[in-house]
């Protein structure tokens, strides 16, 4: 448990950095680890067209590689379980959560089955005799397991066996898989599927982190101002010392607790809209992001936990 939550904080580090940069990154290049499988959907005639161009992409060792898979399903059972973990102690603080988390409690169980499965499935030393890819950002890794991780991306976890089948076919009309490959199809599915709900997850313990902070301070401010209005804002200059996160969830959060209470609260949102308006945010904007956030991060997490249950049995 100590090494899952280890890793759910890097993670969660690395998230918050690419937060940070994004306003200066170049477009498309983002860090490998961290960002949900999420990228333009297609049609099925779109991902027919992208399997048959993704095949000439890069160069593949048909001799295999080290075996990369059985390591990271370890690292993203640990921070599955983590999540799970820190979720589920916010829920028994009566703790708002967001429906990706429910999504995550109420169909866990189904996770540690597939993660199970999945190790069955792929016993030590498999995975080094499938073709790997020479380069690109999965370099090392198994071919056919980034024809998987692709399908999703452009599907956003959404996969059934006839997509599949498609998909796979319209890939070897440029460059045909070895039988093995063909038999760790829905393998690797299961892999890349358990992947994206470990990216959604740090999505979701980044924001339970900033929400729960948001919430802390929240309680503070309202008791103050209960008791002694005018002490609230020293409270506040409390706040702006800690230099709490300006991310929609905590924004989002703080303003939820506070706004329509005592008037001396409006203190604290103040200050906040002092320091997103240094950002070239307000409030409404950043409550707007974290609504949309959270509705996307609801449907991958949706869509990959149906597609494990539905697509890889």
């Amino acid at each position: 448990m100590k090494d899952g939550i280890e890793l759910l904080r890097r993670d969660v580090t690395r998230l918050r950095e690419r937060v940070a940069e994004s306003a200066s990154a170049t477009a498309g290049v983002r860090p490998a680890d961290a960002q949900p499988l999420r990228s333009e959907l297609f049609s099925a005639e779109q991902l027919a067209l992208h399997a048959a161009e993704m095949a000439t992409w890069y160069t593949v060792d048909m001799n295999g590689g080290d075996d990369r898979l059985l390591p990271r399903l370890s690292e993203n059972e640990s921070i599955l379980v983590a999540t799970f973990t820190l979720v589920t102690a916010a829920l028994e603080k009566n703790r708002r959560i967001a429906p990706a988390s429910e999504w995550l409690l109420d169909n866990f169980y189904l996770i540690e089955e597939q993660i199970r499965t999945a190790r069955r499935h792929l016993p030590l030393g498999y995975s080094r005799r499938l073709p790997v890819l020479e380069s690109g950002p999965l370099a090392g890794f198994p071919r056919v397991y980034y024809i998987a991780r692709e399908l999703i991306a452009h599907n956003d976890g959404r996969v059934d066996l006839d997509v599949l089948s498609s998909f796979v076919e319209a890939y070897q009309t440029v460059a045909p898989l070895r039988l093995g490959e063909l038999w760790a199809v829905p393998i690797m599915l299961r892999l890349a599927l358990i992947e994206n709900l470990r990216r959604v997850s740090t999505r979701i313990a980044a924001d339970r982190v900033d929400s729960d902070k948001a919430s802390s301070w929240a309680d503070r401010m309202i008791e103050i101002a209960e008791q002694d209005p005018k002490s609230v804002i020293l409270e506040v200059a409390e706040m702006a010392r800690s230099d709490p996160p300006m991310t929609s969830a905590f924004v989002a959060e703080l303003a939820r607790e506070l706004r329509g209470r005592a008037p001396s609260l409006t203190l604290a949102l103040t200050w906040v809209e002092q320091r997103l308006s240094e950002m070239g945010q307000t409030i409404e904007q950043m409550v707007q992001m974290e609504t949309r956030v959270q509705a996307a991060d609801q449907v991958s997490i949706g869509n990959s936990i149906t597609s494990l249950r539905t697509s890889t049995g």
